[in-house]
């Protein structure tokens, strides 16, 4: 019998439910080994062209869509230097938004925190209080809190920020992106963005973000963005279908096929396939409640993202001990993470995991909560 308690041990497909990096096709890896080519000549703007064309059809929108060769993290602290000055207000409920907070401290921005217990959502009427008492040049949201499996109200939020034309919405949809319901354009986000390691199922390596006319406006304005992560070069570079240094060539391969995948698929229906996942997992805590294991999700309901989903374990189970009996059993969940991380287990539902492929993933849960249970 195979251990895969070893890190890296090889699993059938299907089985990897982390919520990022998530696990990509065998075709959209293969793509990786195509040869390379030269950065600045026209095979690489054809790429570029073609990839546009799908990006806007992920992003739902008319705008360029920037293409970095860094992780999520480098563009949430471009959307920072690039979009205020001087002061911001975070909204903060878990940590990849606590994430967001830190990076424009440590970029030299005055932060003001609007935080709410970790797996909670913000209310937007409380949001639009704060932003009647204090004039913010920005306001930073996590769309989907990895964390927490949170999912805020972003339509609602925009519109309260909205009503301050001064004000930019910086929005992280590092696991919202692709897999939950997104409209950029639409809902008037300033500046949105992902990584591709997350619902659009691609190796890690690039994160791709898409400016508001009033966000590049405002970075004009900035002083001090930096050279790597100035959204201006990156618009520049655009026109020509160019990147403003060396891209990752190889991920834009795999990027080029996933896109396909995903147009073929519909973003309608990819939206539909990750949300009908999520409510099978919360299905799935209410069964296990009613046999009598104190399991719950941690988000509250009508708040829940479709492609992560967080566990609150009973009473002195441990969440290390509850991923550690999965993968004994060949399926990898994620821990819980920062001060959660001895209280939940995650599952990244996301990427091109199916209902099928979820259903025995449970019935390994299942398996692996009750060895938990008797370790408690």
């Amino acid at each position: 019998m195979t251990d895969f308690r070893k890190e890296g041990a090889a699993a059938p497909f299907g089985r990897f439910f982390l919520p990022g990096p998530t696990e990509v096709h065998p075709d959209v890896l293969a793509a990786q080994t195509r040869p390379m080519m030269g950065h600045r000549g026209p095979g690489i703007q054809e790429l570029m062209a073609r990839l546009q064309e799908g990006l806007k059809r992920v992003f739902r929108t008319e705008r360029p869509v920037f293409v970095a060769t860094c992780s999520a993290t480098g563009l949430m602290e471009a959307a920072v230097r690039n979009g205020a000055r001087r002061r911001i207000l975070s909204l903060v409920n878990g940590a990849f938004s606590a994430r967001f907070a830190d990076i424009a401290e440590a970029c030299g921005l005055e932060v003001d925190r609007l935080e709410v217990p970790w797996g909670e959502v913000h209310d937007p009427g409380a949001v639009a209080e704060r932003l009647r008492n204090a004039r913010y040049e920005a306001v930073t949201v996590v769309h989907s809190e990895t964390s927490t499996g949170a999912l805020n109200d972003l339509p609602a939020i925009s519109g309260v920020v909205a009503e301050h034309s001064d004000t930019l919405l910086l929005v992280d949809s590092v696991t919202g992106c692709g897999g939950a319901e997104l409209e950029t354009d639409a809902w008037g986000l300033d500046f949105v963005l992902t990584g591709s390691q997350k619902a659009l199922a691609l190796p890690p390596g690039l994160a791709f973000g898409v400016a508001s006319e009033a966000m590049l406006e405002r970075a004009e304005t900035v002083p001090g963005r930096g050279y790597y992560l100035d959204l201006l070069t990156f618009a520049k570079n655009l026109e020509k279908f160019q990147t403003p240094t060396t891209p990752a060539i190889s991920t834009l391969y795999a990027l080029e096929v996933q896109l396909e995948c995903i147009r073929s698929e519909t973003m309608e229906a990819r939206w539909a396939r990750h949300l009908a996942m999520a409510r099978r997992v919360h299905e799935w805590v209410e069964e296990m409640r009613s046999g009598g294991l104190d399991v719950s999700v941690l988000a509250p309901e009508g708040s829940r993202s479709p492609t992560v989903t967080a566990l609150r374990l009973p009473e002195g189970m441990r969440g290390p001990d509850v991923v550690e009996a999965a993968r004994v059993r060949g399926w990898v969940i994620g821990g819980g993470y920062g001060k959660l991380k001895e209280t939940t287990v995650r599952i990244g539902h996301m990427g091109e995991h199916t209902l099928e492929e979820l259903e025995p993933l449970l019935d390994v849960l299942a398996e692996a909560l009750a060895e938990a249970g008797v370790r408690a």
